[in-house]
């Protein structure tokens, strides 16, 4: 697996460049904002149509990375559908999907901003997730240690090129999003800047994840 080691109070992780975040001594996988069902909830609202696949793109890549770690335990940080009509919305094909990725595993839904967690699925439904000396929510808290978030997408510059990308200090580590349709908020933005320390360092994720000092 591509990925770049991160130590976080202590804990050895990998950010792999899929966007995922893997915790080998835990057989943990981490992912943020899978934003499922944004093109039924663009349609239902009259926005912008967008093409219908990007549930089944997301899902097929959370598929493989699973393949991949042979994880035990999922942790979703919030947002995972793009609202609550989406995840009711969600196929039957879909929702069976979900199912299959599910069994054999811990599989933790965390409260997000888009919705409060799927509930019509398997696994459990948190706020917050701790896990030894981390903790799993969906939104950084100003002051925190061992903390592990999403919410913000972010994005990092490197010459012409911007990728999403992890934001990491010795304090935090911020994923970005996993899921195909998501913006993002560029690691140069007020929020990110603000919450992240002076030592922050970005991975930008993809085929070679590169290590950066977070750009500001």
């Amino acid at each position: 697996m591509n990925g770049v080691e991160i130590s976080l109070t202590g804990v050895r992780l990998k950010a792999l460049g899929s966007g995922a975040l893997w915790w080998p001594e835990e057989q943990l996988l981490c992912v943020s904002d899978l934003h499922l069902g944004k093109s039924e909830r663009q349609a239902r609202r009259g926005g912008p149509a967008l093409p219908p696949y990007e549930t089944r793109d997301t899902l097929n890549r959370l598929s493989d990375v699973l393949d991949q770690t042979q994880a035990r335990t999922v942790v979703c940080l919030g947002d995972s559908f793009d609202d609550i009509e989406a995840a009711r919305a969600l196929s039957e094909e879909d929702h069976l999907w979900i199912t299959r990725l599910q069994a054999g595993r811990r599989w933790v839904w965390i409260e997000g901003n888009h919705d409060p967690g799927p509930v019509g699925l398997g696994g459990s439904h948190l706020c917050e997730l701790y896990v030894g000396p981390l903790v799993f929510r969906h939104v950084a808290q100003p002051v925190a240690s061992g903390e592990i978030s999403g919410h913000y997408h972010p994005k990092a510059r490197l010459r012409s090129a911007s990728r999403p990308a992890f934001l990491a200090d010795p304090d935090r580590i911020i994923l970005p999003a996993f899921g195909t349709y998501t913006g993002g908020l560029r690691s140069s933005d007020t929020p990110l800047a603000t919450l992240m320390g002076p030592q922050a360092m970005a991975v930008l994720t993809g085929s070679n994840p590169i290590v950066i000092p977070m750009p500001r």
